[in-house]
């Protein structure tokens, strides 16, 4: 045979490689399954959110479906709970302690990478060891000293204990991000007379904004996500968060409110959405230590 009607051979191969059922069996049909398990819980909680209560006691009728749809459930959760405080604590305290945490990963992250003193690699390492302490065991000491404090049942007690576990993991994120900026750069600045601050300030931060939305981001959806220490450290119903409010007050004993608890769902799950729609991009650049050109 000849060498033409090899390298033909091999195209037509190759072609059925990347045929159209092979790409439905290979990629299309996958991702359409996993696209379907990652959405399916939002659709049913969308859906649960407007259904009125005789649809969703019903045996009657298209459960993946609405027939007659309904604003009771908002407007019970928004003006006969306390969900509208239980939002703004929430922003609040996730704003404030996701603030307060990045600062903190900030200096430690750039103390560890570029300073270059003796021992700090093991301490890089010791305070992501710290992430990995479960909270369920912090918790029963940082209670002790919430209370001794006098920062129980407050937005405090919530800001100064958050930081315990977002500061490992962000200190860490950042650790790898500032490795990836060329130490050339710092090098030239300070045989132009620059301090370390001006370095940090001027070069290393903005070199490093993938890096720190990405933290950002993480620190943020953990804050507005956490369950134990809110529930543990917050007890009155003005000062909950989203979601411990949600689960204490819109069950009584066994009876599920299913309609406000899904929307109190949905719309407590709408602002970490958009933040992540927004800066998805730095969000996965941050992830990966890499410096955009």
């Amino acid at each position: 045979m000849s060498e033409g009607g090899k390298n033909k051979d091999v195209a037509q191969g190759m072609d059925y490689l990347t045929s159209m059922p092979r790409r439905w069996v290979t990629v299309y049909i996958p991702v359409l399954c996993f696209v379907f398990v990652l959405l399916f819980p939002f659709y049913w909680m969308g859906i649960t959110s407007f259904k009125p209560d005789v649809e969703l006691l019903s045996r009657d009728g298209n459960p993946f479906w609405i027939a007659g749809p309904t604003l009771a459930h908002f407007e019970k959760l928004l003006f006969r709970t306390e969900y509208p405080s239980w939002l703004w604590n929430t922003i609040v305290v996730s704003v404030v302690a996701t603030g307060l945490s990045l600062v903190a990963s900030v200096l430690a992250a750039y103390a560890i990478e570029r300073l270059r003193f003796q021992g700090s690699k093991p301490a890089g390492g010791a305070i992501f060891l710290a992430y990995l302490v479960p909270p369920s065991i912090l918790f029963i000491p940082l209670a002790a000293i919430v209370v001794k404090l006098g920062l129980f049942d407050s937005r405090w007690a919530l800001i100064l204990t958050y930081p315990t576990f977002l500061i490992p993991f962000s200190t860490w994120l950042l650790m790898g991000y500032f490795r990836s900026i060329p130490y050339e750069l710092e090098e030239c600045a300070l045989i132009d007379g620059a301090t370390r601050w001006q370095i940090l300030v001027k070069i290393v931060l903005p070199l490093a904004v993938p890096g720190l939305i990405s933290a950002g981001i993480f620190a943020f959806t953990l804050s507005w996500n956490e369950f134990i220490y809110a529930l543990t450290f917050v007890s009155s119903s003005e000062s909950k968060t989203v979601p411990v409010g949600v689960v204490t007050e819109l069950v009584e004993g066994d009876v599920y409110h299913w309609g406000p608890l899904m929307a109190g769902a949905l719309l407590g799950s709408l602002p970490v959405a958009f933040a992540y729609s927004f800066f998805v991009e730095y969000y996965v650049s941050g992830l990966t230590g890499s410096v955009k050109e």
